[in-house]
């Protein structure tokens, strides 16, 4: 009978002995060796079922084609503006990909998006030179106004979106903030100016600590905490 030598979300390292058995299968990170998976990176680890695979700890975003990503628009072109995603590679918001309506050739573009704008948007293609266009056409694609931008990990993006939403949305209900989380590791706040100081502080929280059992509790916690802090402090 297989067995377990470590914890669903323990962080493991090249060599570390995952499990023993053939009851469970490798996947990205580990490899077998007999009897035993082993994992061959420095990773968080995830147990799907009898699937164990791992997640890496940092490197930076792959853009990936319909990916919701937050870009910062740092120069104008001709025919549109090239956006940095917080990847090794940039993108290109085309003319006609900026607006349902036509925007004439020869036209200020910094009417539309400015430099070091930031704006929400979706990846429409990634070719084999990866070569990204993104669009602003669609639900809840737009330029950002005010807030803060946080980034974080692009691995602990799933973790800090939550099951069906719910770790992002335990932060806006409790700072009632705006928040929009870009695939890409980038994160929007918007609110009052001590409740994004707490929503951000949250997110970094969950960044760092992602690999920690009951972080959403914890999380509760440590807005609970904070939030009565904040009212005090008013008073």
């Amino acid at each position: 009978m297989g067995k377990l030598l470590v914890k669903d979300k323990e962080i493991v390292v090249p060599g570390d002995v995952i499990a023993e058995g053939m009851d469970f299968l490798p996947s990205f990170g580990t490899y077998r060796t007999g009897e035993k998976i082993i994992a061959n990176r420095t990773s968080l680890l995830s147990i799907d079922g009898k699937v164990i695979k791992t997640i890496p700890l940092a490197g930076r975003y792959l853009p990936k084609r319909n990916d919701v990503i937050i870009g910062r628009v740092f120069d104008i072109l001709m025919s549109g503006w090239r956006m940095d995603i917080n990847s090794a590679y940039s993108a290109v918001l085309m003319l006609q990909e900026a607006s349902f309506k036509y925007i004439q050739k020869g036209a200020d573009l910094t009417k539309f998006f400015a430099i070091d704008d930031y704006v929400v948007v979706k990846i429409t293609n990634v070719t084999s030179q990866r070569l990204v266009d993104v669009t602003v056409k669609g639900p809840g694609l737009r330029r950002l106004e005010a807030g803060r931008i946080v980034k974080v990990s692009t691995h602990k993006v799933p973790r800090i979106i939550g099951k069906q939403g719910s770790m992002v949305s335990t932060i806006k209900d409790a700072t009632g903030c705006r928040i929009t989380v870009g695939q890409n590791g980038v994160v929007w706040v918007q609110g009052e100016p001590e409740q994004e100081v707490l929503a951000v502080n949250a997110i970094k929280k969950i960044d760092e600590n992602s690999h920690h059992s009951g972080l959403t509790d914890e999380i509760k916690k440590f807005l609970d905490s904070n939030k009565v802090k904040t009212k005090g402090d008013k008073k």
